[in-house]
């Protein structure tokens, strides 16, 4: 799974310093934020069931998808590999680079100099970047070879467009 950055191609040393690419930097600044309505009751997706017309309250989308401000970033995603879970092309990942990954995790990695998206496997320490889609291989992680998880993806953003 590849990931388009916006304009900016990512450098080495940018990956050393803070793993994110400058031109992520730009556009991360968070607005003000926005609180829209949020109705609390369940919506059927079998039988329709009666409205309550009832306002639970205000919903801001930053306090719901995003634990640490400052150490999370978007990035959107080109590729199949990860359509088994629900990663689509052209989907928006949120993705924290505090967060440790853990078993089954979903990652951000940088394998060899290259970004990927995968499900991250660790057993008798031994990691394995595990694509959700059978068309593609799993990524055992060797020595010898350069690798990084640069953050946890939390959140995936799909439009229904």
């Amino acid at each position: 799974m590849d990931l388009i950055w916006d304009q900016d191609q990512l450098k080495q040393d940018q990956l050393k310093q803070d793993k994110v690419p400058s031109s992520t930097k730009k556009k991360s600044a968070i607005k003000p934020s926005v609180r829209l309505p949020f109705f609390g009751c369940a919506v059927s997706c079998g039988f329709p069931s009666p409205a309550d017309d009832y306002i639970e309250k205000k919903l801001d989308l930053n306090e719901y998808l995003i634990d640490k401000p400052s150490a999370t970033f978007f990035v959107r995603v080109a590729g199949d590999s990860m359509i088994g879970v629900g990663i689509h092309p052209d989907d928006l990942l949120i993705v924290d680079r505090s967060k440790e990954p853990r078993n089954k995790s979903i990652v951000l990695a940088i394998v060899n100099g290259e970004f990927t998206v995968k499900r991250y496997i660790c057993r008798n320490s031994k990691i394995t970047l595990k694509a959700e889609n059978p068309a593609y291989q799993d990524i055992v992680i060797v020595e010898g070879m350069q690798f990084e998880v640069v953050g946890v993806c939390t959140n995936v953003i799909h439009s229904l467009k």
